[in-house]
């Protein structure tokens, strides 16, 4: 009986261990999004982007904290078993730790950032729609719906990268289709902000639906997760994996509630707003040079004021 106990604690160390690795490139590819998803923040002036960047953040501390306890775990199986150098951990825990304290002075900033920015783009969004308050409502739950539509990708992708790391059973029905998932989930999110640009109404009651089938996905995933036939299966990432669940699953319920509210929405005014085409971009610009051109005849200091 010791072999096979051997034997499975041998396999589940290097799982846990292969799983840590993927989780740790997951959280560096989750900040260089970030990073992609703070410049199109500012290139859209975006506010409510630019908060969900910081609750991000905040996710991404709570990711890393917890992969410190199960880098542990697969560490002491590994040392028990003598495969790697006792004092691994000891080298490396430090290191580990440090990860979420940068992680949280940085997000401690980002907020800071986040509300010297929030009057700078009010303002634009004042002289993009004007002051009539229920076109500024409306407006600000499409920038919302916009703004969840970025972050589930990376949650959506980021659960079914570390699933397909996990799943050892290649011949499984299961594997091929959590790999299918990925190019999916892309096409169904790029298709959702299309429709609700255009808005189509069919299209988004379509597109609703596919949240609802994608929400009965996650509840399935964590059933078989904490499952007493299945749960061995998860266990070497059930931790991340339960997180990664859960998030996904609160955007799903506010990405269903703020699709609806844009397609109550629809036809009522907001369309010319969103689809604004380059031409009135330029005509705008050739106006501003005008006026600069204009404003070049009097003194320094009336342009200035």
């Amino acid at each position: 009986m010791y072999i096979p106990n051997s034997l499975w604690t041998w396999s589940f160390a290097i799982v846990t261990l292969t799983q840590t690795i993927i989780t740790l490139a997951l959280e560096c590819f989750g900040f260089i999004y970030e990073l992609v998803l703070v410049y199109d923040a500012l290139r859209l002036k975006n506010t409510i982007q630019v908060i969900g960047l910081c609750l991000c953040n905040i996710g991404l501390l709570i990711y890393g904290a917890v992969q410190v306890q199960q880098i542990k775990e697969a560490v002491g199986v590994l040392t028990v078993n003598n495969a790697i150098d006792p004092d691994v951990w000891g080298e490396t825990e430090p290191f580990l730790i440090i990860i979420p304290v940068v992680v949280a002075m940085g997000t401690l900033l980002m907020m800071i950032v986040a509300w010297k920015l929030y009057d700078e783009f009010a303002w634009s969004i004042y002289k993009h729609i004007s002051a009539d308050l229920r076109m500024k409502r409306r407006y600000l739950t499409y920038q919302i719906y916009i703004a969840l539509l970025k972050f589930d990708l990376f949650f959506f992708i980021g659960f079914t990268v570390q699933f397909v790391v996990i799943v050892t059973n290649r011949e499984d029905i299961e594997f091929p289709l959590t790999l299918a998932a990925i190019p999916v989930t892309i096409i169904i999110l790029v298709c959702a902000a299309l429709l609700v640009r255009r808005e189509s109404g069919l299209g988004m009651i379509a597109i609703i639906l596919l949240y609802f089938a994608a929400m009965a996905y996650f509840l399935f995933k964590l059933v078989r997760m904490y499952a007493p036939e299945t749960y061995a299966e998860y266990l070497p990432a059930r931790r991340s994996l339960t997180f990664f669940a859960i998030i996904t699953l609160v955007l799903i319920v506010l990405t269903i509630t703020n699709a609806c509210m844009c397609m109550h929405n629809f036809h009522k005014g907001l369309k010319p707003h969103i689809n604004k085409k380059k031409g009135s971009k330029e005509a705008e610009k050739a106006n501003t040079e005008l006026t600069s051109v204009a404003a070049g005849q009097v003194p320094n200091r009336m342009m200035i004021d």
